[in-house]
């Protein structure tokens, strides 16, 4: 989380792309370009993509929903 703070703080005011395999950096991003075997395909903002019914609204759904479920 520490790192996550500094690297908002540096990129506060500028355009950066970064490759993030983890759902929490992404839901910060302005726009997430979701890739398949090397090609796009879905771009937009979390919201709208974890809305609809694509791959990242089924890797978000798979990822929050293991975040609730009871752990025996």
């Amino acid at each position: 989380r520490a790192l996550e703070r500094s690297a908002e703080a540096a990129l506060a005011g500028r355009t950066a792309l970064i490759v993030a395999h983890r759902l929490t950096q992404a839901v910060a991003a302005d726009r997430v370009v979701v890739l398949e075997a090397g090609r796009v395909v879905e771009s937009g903002p979390h919201d709208e993509l974890r809305d609809a019914d694509g791959p990242y609204a089924a890797l978000w759904r798979a990822w929050s929903g293991s975040r609730t479920a009871p752990h025996p």
